[in-house]
């Protein structure tokens, strides 16, 4: 009855704490995604971080080679960009910070492009990419991922909406010029705070215009 009392507390909690303009609080982790679940072949599965590296050669792991690597450990809320705000998701894995410091890029990148299985992408500011909450999520509430939920590896970008959080990551590129990625090419925003509401592309021209001499 007691631990009954404490579960119906902390939810309580976390649908009381503000949560961006626009978003509404749900209990529980929704499944969303496009297109099907892969299915996980550990023989066939690497990590690889390729593009403008500082060596110019491409580096791979195998996911066993990512167990020795630092891992940390998140505690943050998922923001959809179509309005679900789940909260106080505990995620488990190695900082993206680190991926950086094993294989440092050029010095005139300012992007990455996070690729994921059939072909998915997201495009990200390094500075995004490199905020001390974003890491490669292996873990979920202590239990290893669900292949729905991106097992064996997920990027997680806690202050950016979802879809700048890929499931099933297979690769980091190294990007001297921003590029779009999946969503960002078919109308959503390229930033993606949801603070700002940023969730669709004409917002940003109407952020540029806004900014132009005159208005």
């Amino acid at each position: 009855m007691a631990s009954d009392r404490q579960g119906t507390a902390e939810a309580a909690a976390g649908a009381s704490r503000p949560v961006p303009p626009g978003q509404r609080h749900v209990h529980g982790w929704p499944v969303s995604h496009y297109g099907p679940v892969p299915r996980f072949r550990p023989e066939r599965w690497n990590l690889r971080v390729h593009g403008a590296t500082a060596d110019g050669a491409e580096h791979l792991w195998t996911f066993d080679e990512l167990a020795p690597l630092p891992h940390v450990t998140v505690v943050a809320d998922l923001h959809c960009a179509s309005g679900p705000t789940s909260t106080d998701h505990e995620w488990y894995g190695i900082p993206a910070g680190t991926v950086l410091e094993l294989v440092p890029p050029a010095p005139e990148v300012t992007h990455v492009m996070a690729w994921a299985e059939y072909g998915y992408s997201t495009n990200l500011r390094l500075a995004d990419f490199t905020a001390p909450q974003t890491l490669l999520a292996t873990h979920h509430d202590g239990e290893p991922l669900t292949a729905e939920h991106g097992f064996p590896l997920r990027l997680v970008v806690p202050h950016r909406y979802g879809y700048k959080s890929p499931k099933w990551l297979r690769a980091i590129e190294y990007l001297t010029e921003d590029r779009r990625g999946f969503w960002e090419e078919r109308g959503y925003h390229n930033i993606a705070d949801p603070w700002k509401e940023q969730r669709y592309s004409y917002q940003e021209q109407d952020a540029d215009e806004a900014q132009r001499p005159g208005r």
